[in-house]
C-alpha cells in the first residue's frame, strides 16, 4: 500500500466550498464515486467524529443512503489509507475511524463503549525507543481505558 502523508481533514474542509467533499476526495487521490461522497459527507461535516463501521451504516440506511456494510468497511479503510481518518483499535475486532488524524489520545469508556479525545497536553510521553534500524516511529497511540467507579 502506498504510504500518503497524513492529510488534516478539517483544513482540507476550510480549503473547499461548504459541502463540497468531492473536492475533498479529489484532494486526497481518491475518485469521488457517489458511495464515497455519501460517506464523506456523513463523516466530515459535522466536526470531529469518532465512528464505527456499524454505526456509520447505520446513519447511512437512517440517510436512506444506498450502501452495503462491506462497501462502508472499503471505504473507510480507503480513507484511512489516504490519510483522511485515522484508525484507532480498541479491542481485537473493534476498531473506530476518526476524523481527527492530527497526533492526540483517546479515553474508551468500556461500559458504552464511547471513544473520547483526550485534552492536547494532557498526557506527555517520554523515553521512547530508538526505532530498528531502517524504521522511523510513525505515531504513538494511546488508549485509557474508563470504568465507571462505582463498579469496582
Amino acid at each position: 500500500m502506498m504510504h500518503r502523508p497524513q492529510l488534516s481533514t478539517q483544513r482540507l474542509l476550510s480549503e473547499t466550498a461548504p459541502g463540497d467533499v468531492a473536492k475533498l476526495l479529489r484532494g486526497a487521490g481518491l475518485r469521488p464515486t457517489r458511495q464515497r461522497v455519501a460517506l464523506a459527507h456523513l463523516l466530515f461535516t459535522g466536526g470531529d467524529r469518532h465512528v464505527t463501521a456499524e454505526t456509520l451504516h447505520e446513519e447511512a440506511q437512517a440517510r436512506k443512503v444506498p450502501v452495503s456494510l462491506a462497501t462502508v468497511y472499503n471505504t473507510l479503510h480507503q480513507f484511512t489509507g489516504a490519510g483522511l481518518l485515522r484508525e484507532v483499535a480498541v479491542e481485537g475486532a473493534k476498531t473506530y475511524f476518526d476524523t481527527n488524524t492530527s497526533n492526540h489520545y483517546h479515553f474508551f469508556c468500556e461500559v458504552s463503549g464511547q471513544l473520547m479525545d483526550i485534552s492536547t497536553g494532557a498526557i506527555r510521553i517520554e523515553g521512547l525507543p530508538e526505532a530498528p534500524d531502517g524504521m522511523t516511529i510513525s505515531r504513538v497511540d494511546v488508549l485509557v481505558r474508563l470504568v465507571d467507579k462505582r463498579s469496582r
